[in-house]
């Protein structure tokens, strides 16, 4: 048990620092979009290369922030009858979860898109649009760093999972 609890340590302070690091690009990506709006709206001069730097935040933002939104159980639970269940009984769902559904899903994720990534690299991959941001490979990047992160969470949260379903903690999910 104290080996599971090291990695329960570790992996949700990983995924807590990089969640909070995160949240500081959600605060650039408000300050890019309002000076994309006011640029456009107000004085009428877009710009593609800002354009496409709010999405790459968002797609970043959601990415690399999806393993802290499940460690603070931020992500979408359908809860008419979640609620009502017993705290063992939520760690057993959320356990059997983790093992048949997060984890097999983020590792198909990964492995379905290797190929993809990697012919985006072997070009070094830049945006097909006029002004548009170079380096898009590097963007394209965050998808297995963000679903590796989301599978140490999840192993995190299927551990804590298990020390409620089977007495040894007390608590459970949310």
């Amino acid at each position: 048990m104290k080996i599971l609890r090291l990695y329960i340590k570790l992996i949700d302070g990983l995924n807590e620092y990089i969640g909070i690091f995160v949240s500081w690009l959600t605060t650039l990506m408000v300050l890019v979009v309002f000076y994309d709006t006011v640029m456009r709206y107000a004085f009428k001069k877009g710009n593609v290369a800002i354009q496409e730097f709010e999405w790459h935040l968002f797609a970043v933002v959601f990415l690399i922030g999806a393993a802290y939104a499940l460690k603070n159980g931020a992500h979408v639970r359908v809860d008419i009858i979640f609620t009502r269940l017993s705290a063992r009984t939520k760690a057993w769902i959320d356990f059997l979860g983790s093992i048949f559904f997060l984890i097999p899903f983020a590792l198909i994720v990964i492995y379905s898109t290797q190929n993809f990534i990697a012919n985006s690299w072997a070009v070094r991959e830049v945006s097909p649009d006029p002004g548009g941001l170079p380096g898009r490979y590097v963007l394209k990047a965050m998808i297995p760093i963000g679903f590796v992160l989301l599978i140490l969470q999840g192993t995190s949260e299927m551990f804590k999972n298990f020390l409620v379903a089977v007495g040894i903690d007390e608590g459970g999910p949310e």
